[in-house]
């Protein structure tokens, strides 16, 4: 039996529909895509949110409460989401496009707010303290969502991923409900334990507490480990006395999380918020791609030129025991081409030299249709984009053939074409068309080996960098305006306890409320 003693900080309730249909459940994975799609942009901002909580907890060790509450309310939806869907099937209502907490739904998260969080344990608990819990619910959902959720990387995925005992228990309930018309009482409270263990290291995880989840199957739709079984002892006005030190906490009794949900503060997160934050992490999100690729050409344009100012790759060896190896078509075409050539591409080059000393080799690029033609009926190798220990790899295609009739070096179809003994560079200026490069012998043998580099001169990399660079600065500071506005207007009318106008309780909402108390929720 629980008792507040051996409470957990994370209150994880639900009720099972007394009738569910018996087919709805085939259909709600595209009833739901609405949710999905909602879902993404809210966890693209969770992420976003949990990297600012994290450096807040490491320096002052709070957890920004409007920040706490977005956070506990993505996962509040989440919840109500997997719930009617294929998280535990447990009823047929729509789950509300809410963030705030909906009394009279039949799932329910609540989280009470830690005043203060450990500035150490922030550093470890999401990654190394939790992989325990990762592998426990790696069978439990297959690792999934709330194996990521709280990364503050923002790593987590707005999606439950399947393979687990959840999916599967879920689907023969499923199965069952279909031909008798009733969900298995033992499944429920089976697919609960784990959906709630789930929750609640995704919660340990997300930095929202310090309480390390027990390793404990709560089962059934009433969260035991939450509040006690049986009443709690009551004060004098019940007329016994609350032995000093066995009552709950402070934390235990205050919050949504001390009984039946109540109003949550999650209120202060308007459309118009919710929106801006959304906003502000797709920005963020966006202005790591341009940072990224523009500190990737600085880098390269920086410390990968050579002493004639050419940009390469790093060498790699190619051999074929046929005559030929080719690339694919360089298809270059684009009334844009003269400037990508002039202003970013530059000149080419290829460096290559015969693994064996001695050999003639021979380097050569002309237009596809004259290759194709000249090489016709030839043994060779079309390389492709992978390769295994110097061979053409999985995307290569070998065309089987004899020797060629005329040597390369005796036919008049290259651009251009260098052939000798030693190290051969081939300088090509693109133009438009379809080409082909050619590495054979010189003298038109079999087994053809070299060691090649490509190289360009890219006289635009420092340009595209910096205006890479640029657009990713801005965008990075667009996206954490757009977020600290939207926490500061939430956070001011948390204070002050403003809750705006669009977001106020319904005299119905607050008559059909239940009362404030620590009686467990029937499942």
């Amino acid at each position: 039996m629980s008792d507040f003693r051996t409470s957990y900080p994370v209150r994880v309730d639900a009720s099972l529909d007394a009738s569910l249909s018996r087919g709805l459940w085939l259909v709600k994975w595209l009833l739901l895509i609405p949710h999905y799609i909602v879902l993404a942009f809210l966890w693209l901002a969770f992420g976003a949110l949990s990297v600012v909580a994290f450096f807040a907890i490491l320096f002052t060790g709070r957890y920004p409460r409007p920040l706490f509450d977005f956070n506990v309310a993505v996962l509040r939806w989440t919840w109500r989401v997997h719930y009617y869907g294929y998280g535990a099937l447990g009823t047929d209502r729509y789950p509300p496009f809410t963030l705030a907490d909906v009394p009279d739904y039949p799932a329910h998260l609540d989280v009470p707010y830690p005043e203060r969080l450990s500035r150490r344990l922030v550093l470890v608990k999401w990654w190394l303290l939790a992989i325990p819990h990762y592998l426990i619910l790696a069978l439990f959902v297959g690792g999934g969502m709330w194996f990521g959720a709280g990364w503050p990387d923002g790593a987590g995925q707005d999606g439950w991923a399947f393979g687990g005992l959840v999916a599967l228990l879920v689907f023969v309930a499923g199965v069952v409900l279909l031909f008798s018309g009733r969900y298995p009482t033992p499944i429920y409270d089976f697919v609960m334990g784990m959906d709630r263990w789930a929750l609640r290291v995704a919660v340990y995880a997300g930095l929202m507490t310090d309480r390390y989840p027990p390793f404990r199957m709560d089962m059934g739709g009433t969260d035991p480990g939450s509040l006690p079984v049986a009443p709690p002892p009551t004060g004098p006005a019940g007329g016994a006395a609350v032995p000093p030190g066995s009552g709950p906490t402070p934390a235990e009794t205050s919050g949504p999380a001390a009984g039946s949900p109540v109003a949550s503060p999650t209120s202060t997160w308007t459309t118009g918020r919710v929106v801006s934050v959304v906003a502000g992490a797709i920005l963020l999100l966006t202005s790591t791609g341009f940072l990224t690729a523009g500190s990737g050409l600085l880098w390269a344009d920086q410390t990968q030129r050579d002493d004639n100012g050419y940009v390469r790759t790093p060498d790699a060896v190619l051999s074929t025991d046929l005559y030929a190896l080719t690339t694919d078509g360089i298809v270059l075409e684009g009334d844009g081409l003269d400037w990508v050539v002039d202003d970013l591409l530059g000149t080419a080059r290829l460096e290559a030299v015969p693994t064996a000393v001695g050999d003639e080799l021979f380097l050569g690029v002309g237009r596809t249709a004259d290759v194709d033609r000249y090489l016709g009926g030839v043994g060779r190798a079309m390389l492709g984009d992978q390769w295994d220990g110097g061979m053409p790899g999985p995307d290569s295609t070998e065309m089987a053939g004899g020797p060629p009739v005329v040597r390369p070096t005796e036919v008049d179809i290259w651009a251009a074409s260098v052939s000798g003994t030693g190290r051969q560079v081939l300088d090509w200026r693109p133009a438009e068309g379809d080409w082909t490069v050619v590495m054979m012998r010189a003298d038109g043998g079999a087994e053809v080996s070299t060691e090649i580099r490509v190289a360009a001169t890219l006289p635009g990399l420092t340009r595209s960098a910096v205006v890479l660079l640029a657009l990713g600065s801005v965008a990075a500071l667009a996206g954490v305006l757009f977020i600290a506005l939207a926490v500061h207007r939430a956070h001011r009318n948390l204070t002050s306890g403003d809750v705006p106008p669009d977001r106020l309780p319904s005299a119905a909402s607050l008559d059909n409320e239940p009362a404030l108390d620590a009686t467990p929720r029937s499942s």
